[in-house]
């Protein structure tokens, strides 16, 4: 019965990152998501960013690998949940009927497929957290090796911001058919959150 349970839960996880408007649609018409469902999407975000901050920390030693580690996902974490009682409570006064299971949903799925997006963006920062700092003493100075590397790191996560606007817009649309626009102010508010952890918590510091 677990074992048939884990399988099920992934195959849906499965699911939710390849067609997420499916898997959307079919949370609202067919029977609730199993718990294992809801754990492997969580774990799968939390994965993303916990192997992509050990990229990031690269370059301080193993100290700093298992804070950038932690404190990538913390903050990434903190930037979705801290928002997310806004955008269920005003998106409702503005006349949605969207459950607030519906709405957590829609988050988790859009940040497991950030989580995946930077498993597949690892190995470009790895290559260029050890490439640039190797070439730095005798071609760029420790200054512009650094600025390199953040440029990087900066230009991914820009490049997975979009993709994941992108996906949570699919999602939304798919969670309420009836509405012209999904409530897109809820990302800006993500965003402004996110960088002002990401400064706190030192994440682009190398």
């Amino acid at each position: 019965m677990l074992r048939q349970s884990i399988r099920t839960g992934m195959t849906q996880v499965g699911l939710a990152l390849r067609e997420p408007e499916q898997f959307a649609a079919r949370w609202e018409t067919d029977a609730p998501y199993g718990l294992a469902v809801w754990i492997g999407l969580g774990t799968t975000a939390i994965l993303g960013t916990s192997l992509y901050g050990i990229t990031m920390g690269l370059g301080g030693g193993l100290a700093a690998i298992g804070t950038k580690s932690l404190l990538l996902s913390v903050a990434a974490g903190l930037a979705w949940a801290i928002p997310l009682p806004a955008l269920y409570i005003l998106h409702s006064l503005g006349g949605s009927r969207l459950r607030a299971s519906s709405t957590l949903l829609a988050a988790l799925v859009t940040t497991s497929w950030g989580g995946l997006a930077l498993i597949a963006s690892v190995p470009i920062n790895w290559f260029f957290s050890v490439a640039v700092p190797a070439q730095a003493p005798d071609l760029l100075s420790p200054t512009i090796a650094r600025a390199i590397v953040m440029a990087i790191n900066l230009l991914v996560f820009a490049g997975v911001g979009l993709s994941m606007s992108d996906v949570f817009r699919r999602v939304m649309l798919a969670l309420e058919t009836d509405r012209p626009s999904p409530p897109l102010w809820f990302l800006g508010l993500v965003g402004a959150i996110g960088a002002q952890l990401f400064y706190l918590f030192g994440i682009f510091t190398f």
